[in-house]
């Protein structure tokens, strides 16, 4: 798990774990990442939204986002709800403007897909394996850094 921001940047330290461990369970470890991140460099995060998909919609995973003074932006999880009322309480501070913007984050995780070495992982260190990652994510940003290929 990795945080990207708008222009194609990985802007937090990664998180890995063995596959077998949901992305729910490294949230809070990677948002004290980001915090951490923010603090070390000096920036307030109080008017930044987090967007994820709708299998992080609970009341935990917005409670420790907005923990860290960031406004979570999850596209709600109907669940088979029918009722119009329900419904519309689930779509009360979900901001679709926002979210619709999530594709540029989708595209970050595009670009980390065509590194063979971090989609099949060979290593059996997770040193080496997070050496790696911090590594594709560095000519990453420098893809979006010097040839101005922002999202």
């Amino acid at each position: 798990l990795c945080i990207a921001e708008n222009n194609g940047f990985v802007i937090a330290p990664l998180v890995v774990k063995p596959v077998n461990e949901s992305d729910m369970i490294l949230l809070p470890e990677s948002l004290d990442g980001l915090a951490d991140m923010a603090d070390l460099i000096g920036f307030d995060l109080s008017e930044s939204s987090l967007t994820l998909d709708s299998g992080f919609d609970s009341g935990y995973n917005k409670h420790c986002i907005r923990r860290i003074s960031i406004n979570p932006v999850i596209k709600p999880n109907r669940r088979g709800t029918k009722d119009e009322k329900k419904i519309e309480r689930m779509y009360e501070d979900f901001n679709e403007q926002i979210y619709k913007e999530r594709y540029k984050i989708e595209r970050v995780f595009a670009w980390q897909d065509t590194y063979r070495k971090l989609v099949i992982r060979y290593e059996t260190l997770e040193a080496t394996h997070n050496g790696f990652k911090y590594l594709a994510y560095g000519v990453m940003n420098l893809r979006v850094l010097f040839q101005g290929n922002s999202l």
